[in-house]
């Protein structure tokens, strides 16, 4: 399962666009609540934004996995915003996408 995780960390830092200069870090907020999860959530000046959250289900059982769930959104160089919802768990990434 942590290579599932990591799999998906990875993609997400590969699919976010290579912007110039340095952004600012605008919001941060993170929560580690053990074994059983976490939360995060920022925001850059540049503008990108990500949250996620991972939660363990079935603890304990043959079935137990980290479900993690997100999103992220950018400014991409077409000037149009996209945004990634996803779900990763034992059935693996499945990314969802919007532009505006």
């Amino acid at each position: 399962m942590k290579v599932v995780i990591a799999l998906c960390v990875l993609t997400l830092a590969a699919a976010a666009p290579q912007q110039g200069g340095e952004a600012q870090i605008l919001r941060f907020e993170n929560e580690n609540i053990g074994v059983d999860g976490y939360k995060f959530n920022f925001e850059t000046s540049d503008p990108i934004s990500r949250s996620e959250s991972g939660e363990l289900t079935n603890a304990g059982s043959d079935h137990e996995a980290v479900v993690v769930r997100g999103e992220y959104t950018y400014k991409g160089p077409d000037g149009k915003t996209h945004t990634v919802s996803f779900v990763a768990d034992e059935n693996g990434y499945q990314p969802h996408t919007q532009t505006s």
